[in-house]
């Protein structure tokens, strides 16, 4: 029996990188997948491979999470974990970062984030069990050179999981956050070399992270070996952080 076996895990972001990585070792460990992403070809050939469902759905827009919440609670009964995975960037130094780019930033790495928590928590108190896990960043616990916009959104995500761990807790749902290092997705692997190269530089273990070092994170804390650990941030970055 797998670790999430008969639990329903709904991923934001779940179309590739960390989220696709997610899913499918949520899966293979049991757990039903319901994919949230706007990216409708890959989302529904990861939901293909995952056996589970892909659903369209745009996390800066709560009316349609709440629709999508209950869609999910219609088509497999519950809703029992929450992977707040979706986020996006747009890098620029202060002085060159447009309103536009800050706000872009916000409305998908905060603000979806508390749409969609917003929406699923109430299913998981009703039932008295529920596991939300947040995509941090290493650079919200440390900043990083030209990233206001994102750095804000990783921090802030970190202090929701906080006051969540606080509301939730009594009604036996844990929040907690991770907080991963350099990892090779696709958007990394996009960049020059020499960028990579400094990534890996900056890490003692002198190599990215992969998606799936990523997934296992959120896999503890979505398993019952994690059921006392409420309010935390995990780090998964190699030892940059240290």
């Amino acid at each position: 029996m797998g670790k999430l076996e008969g639990k329903v895990a709904i991923i934001t972001g779940g179309a590739n990188g960390i989220g696709k990585a997610t899913a499918l070792r949520f899966a293979a460990e049991g757990a039903k997948v319901a994919i949230w992403d706007i990216n409708d070809e890959q989302g529904q050939a990861t939901a293909a491979l995952a056996k589970g469902k892909y659903y369209r759905v745009n996390t800066t827009d709560a009316a349609a999470v709440a629709v999508a919440a209950g869609q999910v609670i219609a088509d497999f009964g519950s809703a029992d974990i929450l992977v707040n995975n979706a986020g996006i960037t747009r890098d620029a130094t202060l002085a060159k970062m447009t309103p536009e780019q800050w706000q872009q930033v916000i409305d998908v790495n905060l603000t979806g984030v508390f749409n969609c928590t917003k929406a699923i928590s109430p299913y998981m108190v009703e039932r008295g069990y529920g596991r939300i896990l947040n995509a941090s960043s290493v650079v919200g616990l440390y900043g990083n050179f030209g990233q206001t916009n994102y750095v804000a959104t990783k921090a802030g995500v970190i202090g929701m999981t906080k006051v969540w761990a606080r509301e939730l807790g009594r009604k036996g749902i844990t929040v907690n956050a991770v907080a991963p290092g350099f990892i090779a997705t696709e958007m990394v692997a996009a960049m020059p070399e020499k960028v990579i190269k400094m990534m890996e530089d900056k890490t003692p273990l002198a190599r990215l992270g992969q998606p799936e070092d990523i997934a296992a994170a959120y896999l503890f804390l979505a398993s019952d070996e994690a059921a006392f650990i409420n309010g935390a941030t995990l780090s998964v970055d190699g030892g940059v952080s240290i």
